[in-house]
């Protein structure tokens, strides 16, 4: 792994953190300069729900297993 000294939850948010910054990055940018504000709203919950769904996956060591698999062979 590539942080040793870091637990699984800090992982996690570190690797789930730029996304996370993406996504308010695109909701920002349809409040301020989209049409209709609502819309900013209307893609905050897929945002939320792929971010809880990659911070699960990292968190729970799922992604790491896998890259400790590809190693092994």
């Amino acid at each position: 792994m590539v942080l040793e000294n870091v637990g699984r939850r800090t992982y996690a948010t570190l690797a789930i953190l730029p996304f996370v910054g993406l996504g308010v990055a695109d909701i920002l940018l349809l409040v301020f300069f989209g049409t209709d504000p609502l819309w900013g709203f209307l893609i905050l919950p897929p945002i939320l729900f792929m971010t809880a769904i990659g911070w699960l996956a990292f968190s729970s060591g799922f992604v790491g297993r896998e890259a400790e698999e590809e190693r092994r062979r």
